[in-house]
């Protein structure tokens, strides 16, 4: 597999899921990113390696790389390489075997089939067999991973998937715009109502301690483990996600291990480009 490059837009913590899939499939591997990724799933996203220069989650490493020089070199060592490349730029010069789309936009920003041999995208706002070959269904749910070969996933209907019985309670969403500083951590327990972050008009100068009374404070909308937490001084706008909160009280393990949804998308990425590389593999 080491000569089938397979770019992954993106590195958020389904698309590490993606990745871990693929790496363990020994495919060769590349990542793109933003400039300010908003993953709130930190601890089991490799787009911090944006942020840290690095960033390991279970068996991956990843390390940003500036130029594709650095990734060549990367790639002769353990670590998967990313990139800073919104706009795909590196995917003509990489000529890669695949390229799966994993930012989970909910809508497509400019992957074709033109851009591989075999192209996957997750989620809405694809269309099997027009913008890509194949599509995985991400909703939770029976059809979860369903690889979608003619038509596209179920529309985005906006209402986080259940667990332990919460949907939309167990996410939180910015109440205003401003600039997002946690009062906790992620694997913290908190209690409905209890101030998790605060969300601030100006920037807090690095190093000075975060307190309740700086902002307007963000409160837990339930009991449970926090799961997820965006990265300290993200300016948001009014209504993007902030947090992620675990109700159930025997799995805090789960906030630094890639969800069952992640590996299962992955797992799907994976079958739609073996069954597609068919007859390719030596």
């Amino acid at each position: 597999m080491e000569d089938k490059l397979v770019i992954i837009r993106g590195a958020g913590d389904l698309a590490t899921g993606v990745a871990q899939s693929l790496y363990e499939a020994g495919f060769r591997l590349l990542l793109l990113e933003v400039e300010k990724p908003s993953a709130i799933r930190r601890q089991v996203a490799l787009c911090e390696a944006v942020y840290d220069g690095t960033a390991a989650v279970e068996n991956l490493t990843c390390c940003r790389c500036r130029s594709l020089a650095e990734v060549r070199k990367a790639w002769e060592g353990e670590a998967i390489p990313l990139l800073v490349d919104p706009e795909g730029a590196s995917i003509a010069a990489l000529k890669p075997w695949a390229v799966v789309d994993a930012i989970l936009a909910k809508k497509n920003l400019g992957t074709n089939r033109r851009m591989a041999r075999h192209t996957v995208a997750l989620g809405p706002g694809f269309t099997a067999g027009v913008d890509v070959d194949a599509v995985i269904e991400t909703k939770r749910g029976h059809q979860l991973g369903r690889i979608i070969w003619q038509g596209t996933a179920i529309a985005n209907t906006g209402i986080p998937g259940l667990i332990a019985g919460y949907g939309k309670e167990r996410v939180i969403h910015s109440q205003q715009a401003g600039f997002v500083y946690g009062l906790v951590h992620i694997g913290d327990k908190v209690k409905k109502g209890q101030p998790m972050a605060v969300l601030t008009e100006e920037p807090i100068p690095f190093g000075m301690a975060v307190t309740e009374c700086m902002g307007t404070p963000i409160l837990a909308s339930l009991t449970g483990f926090v799961r997820g937490l965006i990265r300290d001084g993200y300016q948001v706008p009014q209504g993007f996600k902030i947090a992620d909160i675990d109700p159930r009280d025997d799995e805090r393990e789960n906030c630094f291990t890639i969800s069952d949804k992640a590996r299962s998308l992955g797992g799907a990425v994976l079958t739609a480009l073996l069954w597609m590389g068919k007859g390719e593999f030596s």
